[in-house]
């Protein structure tokens, strides 16, 4: 790496960060087909800059001086194998390079980078599709990248300088070789790559992929030329719909989501009345790596009258966080800080119109493309759902894009409406279980009975689910109830031709071992009865009839939000042979230290099937060796 002769005794190396020395080292070695990105993301970082100085000079309009129009310039140097992207805004001071060019702080490309690993080529490309990696994208083609600045209103300027080998060197510029202001990002094309400094081949990259920047572009054919404009700076959102190709709007969402992926949803509409604005919302087509990342803010673009506020504006719920978004408000106020934009009675009107239409647009898409937004719920569908819980306004609404898996239709798509419309003779509410797996739900005792009777149950294995389920007081006049909570309540509905029915009455012999049962469990259950919820399976555990289901229990327990978790209630199939041959056995009084293990064990056996673990494992061990010694002796 090199510096100006006359600065560089202060030339300062640094080590990279960690994070982004593994970065780099997949940009240099990349096998990525389309390196045309790299462009993209200089003219977007480029554009980021202006607008970033078009908000600060509004209270300080020093800044601008007598250059007040914004450009970007593309400057193509193919004798020497150069290529400059340049701009008018913010620029950067020497704390500002090292901490945007040295370190990585989005959250999403810090899981991008730990999602690389020992990936081979064709796995690194894949996740290089899903997120954009931004000013590093430029080692995919240079062999180096010079990177000359000036903060807007500073006098130092500086030289950052690195070949993306671990390490990059910062440096003071004269006042001659600096720009006025703004960045000059300069690469040096390795050999593979000396194509890019065509023109031609710079207009045609910058006209698909960057043509919707709100800041004009210039290309510079040959250094010393005159610029020639190559996209005017109108922002798509302002343009007209029937002037937008669905080309233009997927390069422009690409740009703004820093994604690789189509869109799955394009949303497009100027608001009138009071409040006026235009809004561009686009749902992705693949899910962001840092979907579920708690330190992750919003994607909302926010500008007043073409002026960015915020790139991280809180213009939709939690539950639409992946959407990606502009605004440009004509109503919110200039003169105020960008918190204070935020908390504006405007602000907030507009963020409901947003989330409204949003939530509009995806309740056409579902019922007017169900395959398309298949694909969106198998991406979203979870996040989706914390609006049922976080948004009860919202839920309705919401209600129309739910789809799930049931008992029935266990690759999911099911809607509640069509959920409803199905619903068995006598039957009086929505069944529902929660769990961590839909296949392992599916396989649970306690559907047993359902089954039998040919009644569906919802099958919840989002963690959101056990929370919004105790909320919701039902959908079109059902309510929601939990298998595993209380009475199972369906003994009026008949029993499917050639189920296998379980036992609905208890002889004598059987409530004598139930009771004995309560007795040598003690204070282990809340209670031991008679099941009309099994069929094939001994025993099963559920929630008494009051307090939350034994599912959401857990995990407010495991967050520490709730009690201890309560004692179950162990209901017997009356009717299996185990049981019936332990009431036989029962009648002995010889056996009953055999029938009590067999208590304890079925207790466990529930427990486990459950996904829990024997409360005593040695006692169970023990129990265990008891019981198959008398079996074998």
């Amino acid at each position: 790496m090199t510096a100006a002769s006359d600065t560089s005794a202060a030339a300062r190396t640094h080590v990279f960060e960690a994070d982004v020395a593994r970065l780099l080292q997949l940009m240099v070695h990349s096998v990525y087909s389309d390196r045309d990105v790299f462009l993209r993301e200089l003219v977007a970082n480029a554009a980021d800059a202006c607008e970033r100085l078009r908000y600060e000079a509004i209270a300080r309009p020093e800044l601008l001086g007598e250059d007040a129009a914004f450009r970007i310039r593309v400057i193509c140097d193919a004798a020497n194998a150069r290529l400059t992207v340049e701009d008018n805004g913010s620029g950067m001071s020497e704390g500002d390079l090292v901490e945007a060019l040295g370190t990585i702080a989005r959250s999403g490309t810090k899981s991008f980078v730990e999602r690389l690993g020992d990936a081979g080529a064709k796995q690194a490309e894949s996740l290089i599709g899903q997120f954009g990696i931004g000013f590093y994208s430029a080692f995919m083609v240079a062999d180096r990248v010079t990177v000359e600045t000036r903060r807007a209103g500073e006098d130092a300027a500086w030289r950052w300088e690195s070949e993306g080998k671990g390490a990059y060197e910062i440096a003071p510029l004269a006042p001659g070789e600096a720009p006025a202001r703004g960045t000059r990002v300069v690469l040096h094309l390795n050999e593979a790559s000396k194509s890019y400094a065509e023109p031609w081949r710079v207009e045609e990259i910058v006209r698909e992929h960057s043509g919707g920047v709100a800041v004009p572009i210039d290309l510079v054919e040959t250094p010393g030329d005159e610029p020639r404009r190559i996209a005017d700076g109108a922002a798509l959102w302002a343009k007209p719909k029937a002037e937008i190709t669905a080309e233009q709007y997927a390069e422009f969402y690409r740009g703004l989501a820093g994604q690789f992926d189509e869109p799955a949803l394009t949303a497009h509409w100027r608001a009138e009345g009071r409040q006026e604005y235009h809004a561009l919302a686009f749902v992705p087509g693949a899910r962001p790596l840092d979907l579920f990342d708690p330190a992750r803010k919003g994607r909302a673009k926010l500008y007043v009258r073409r002026v960015l506020i915020t790139d991280d504006a809180d213009l939709l719920p939690g539950w639409l966080r992946f959407v990606r978004l502009v605004v440009d408000s004509a109503d919110l106020p200039l003169n105020v800080s960008r918190e204070m934009v935020q908390e504006s009675p405007i602000f907030a009107a507009i963020k409901r119109g947003v989330t409204n239409r949003v939530v509009a647009d995806l309740v056409k898409l579902a019922e007017k493309e169900p395959e398309a937004y298949a694909k969106v719920w198998e991406n979203f569908g979870a996040v989706l759902k914390e609006g049922l819980y976080e948004d009860p306004e919202k839920r309705d609404e919401l209600f129309k894009l739910a789809r799930f898996r049931t008992t029935k239709h266990p690759d999911g798509g099911r809607s509640l409406a069509d959920y409803v419309k199905d619903l068995r003779e006598n039957q009086t509410a929505i069944f529902y279980l929660t769990g961590d797996d839909a296949r392992r739900l599916a396989a649970s005792p306690q559907l047993e009975g359902f089954r039998a009777r040919d009644i569906e149950v919802l099958l919840l294995s989002d963690p959101v689910d056990a929370f919004w389920v105790s909320t919701a007081l039902g959908f079109d006049g059902k309510p929601f109830k939990s298998v595993t909570q209380g009475a199972a309540d369906i003994k009026s509905v008949a029993f499917a031709e050639g189920a296998e029915k379980p036992a609905t009455e208890t002889d004598a012999a059987a409530a004598t071992l139930i009771a004995f049962f309560k007795e040598t469990l003690g204070e282990e259950v809340a209670d031991v009865r008679a099941s009309d919820r099994l069929a094939t399976s001994a025993a099963c555990l559920v929630a008494p009839e009051h307090g939350p289901d034994r599912r959401l229990e857990r995990i407010l327990a495991m967050g520490g939000q709730g009690a201890s978790v309560s004692k179950p209630v162990l209901e017997i199939n009356a009717g299996h042979p185990l049981v019936t041959a332990l009431a036989s056995r029962y009648a002995q009084p010889e056996a009953r230290a055999l029938v009590a293990d067999a208590a304890w064990l079925l207790l466990d056996e529930a427990r486990l099937r459950d996904g829990e673990h024997p409360a005593d494992a040695a006692a169970f061990a023990e129990r265990l060796t008891r019981v198959m010694t008398k079996a074998l002796g």
